[in-house]
């Protein structure tokens, strides 16, 4: 069991939002330190001075890189540029070229297929040129493999590879002239307006539609501290939590769970990410109003980021028994056992039950 593990939550993005997590825990005296994700280019020297200022460390065990997007990545560049890193976790398209053969018809070169894959995910592509001329080991973060304490939970290379196939953005010369993708599902843009809908405790009203392949292509990983559950799911959708869920039951996880120390929301809180279903399976049903709080949910949120996090993914939240925090500009830290303490740090407040949620 560990000594202690303290995990904070860094401020990403003003009017958008995205991830920077620090992680530090100990177990028999022996300290280990993991980066989920940089953020934009900016935040990757928040994520140094935090790790210098808080851990006390340039030393970082393992850093995640959780899926493609920008607003996940882009800052772990300064960070595998300028720290001592043990080892990258990430899920690279392109090492997987020739199992995607079949995926696109019009290539029948593994070579050219990886090519044009490190084109359509050029984060990616970028970190690994870093950790290449580093020297950093470069691992796959496949269902089953372990990060240190923490299981990867989700996505099973099979998932990965169609949700690499179904990317709106993979290889134009894999789709025809129609627009039409690789599943032959048309691609379109929907514009939507918001209206709120005053609501009584208990009722929930999602999207049909889950979020983007890319997101659910998200790297989701659990642990255990002290008796109580941590998972980190960073843009990760229905599908990707879903599966996420029936690997942690198949491995004696037992859920749904009402003790979570810490449940990210997935997607800085985007209504495209939880259902109603999905969260049943985590966290289990709709509770009573007069519940006790017994889990803890953090969403990271820019500071002026209007559309994060949704109210109706709050009221999900808390309709299950969940306090729910958001960055929102400033610092969290989710801490337990022996953690050192932090002059100046205050408790913060959860956010207060939406009458409403968005249409």
């Amino acid at each position: 069991m560990a000594d202690f593990y303290e995990i904070d939550f860094l401020p990403v993005g003003n009017s958008k939002s995205g991830d920077a997590i620090c992680i530090r825990y100990e177990i028999a005296g022996q300290s280990y330190i993991h980066v989920v994700d940089g953020g934009y280019e900016e935040d990757g020297q928040k994520v140094l001075d935090h790790l210098r200022g808080y851990y006390g460390s340039n030393r970082i065990d393992h850093v995640i890189a959780t899926h493609p997007d920008g607003d996940h990545t882009v800052g772990l560049r300064t960070v595998l540029a300028s720290a001592e890193v043990g080892s990258l976790w990430m899920n690279r398209p392109w090492a997987h070229a020739e199992e995607l053969l079949p995926y696109f018809s019009r290539y029948t070169n593994a070579e050219n297929l990886a090519n044009a894959l490190r084109e359509v995910f050029p984060n990616l592509a970028k970190l690994e040129d870093i950790a290449i001329e580093r020297g950093i080991p470069i691992h796959d973060a496949f269902q089953g493999n372990m990060i240190g304490e923490f299981k990867v939970l989700a996505p099973s290379k099979a998932a990965f590879l169609q949700y690499v196939a179904d990317d709106d953005k993979t290889p134009k010369a894999a789709q025809d002239a129609t627009g039409r993708g690789l599943l032959g599902g048309l691609v379109q843009v929907v514009a939507e307006g918001i209206r709120m809908i005053q609501a009584a405790w208990g009722v929930e009203a999602f999207p049909a539609e889950d979020t983007s392949p890319r997101n659910n292509m998200s790297i989701i990983q659990f642990t255990n501290f002290f008796d109580k559950n941590v998972l980190l799911t960073a843009d990760a959708g229905r599908a990707g939590l879903v599966e996420a869920a029936t690997y942690a039951a198949s491995s004696g996880v037992d859920l749904p769970a009402n003790k979570f120390r810490l449940f990210q929301v997935p997607h800085h809180g985007s209504r495209h990410n939880v259902s109603t279903e999905a969260l049943n399976v985590w966290l289990g049903e709709v509770g009573d109003e007069a519940q006790e709080s017994r889990s803890i949910a953090a969403v990271s949120a820019g500071k002026d980021d209007q559309d994060h996090p949704r109210k109706v993914v709050v009221r999900a939240f808390m309709h299950r028994g969940a306090k729910v925090f958001e960055t929102k500009g400033e610092k969290i830290r989710f801490s337990g056992g022996a953690a050192p303490a932090r002059e100046g740090w205050t408790p913060i407040t959860p956010l207060t039950y939406p009458t409403g949620y968005e249409e």
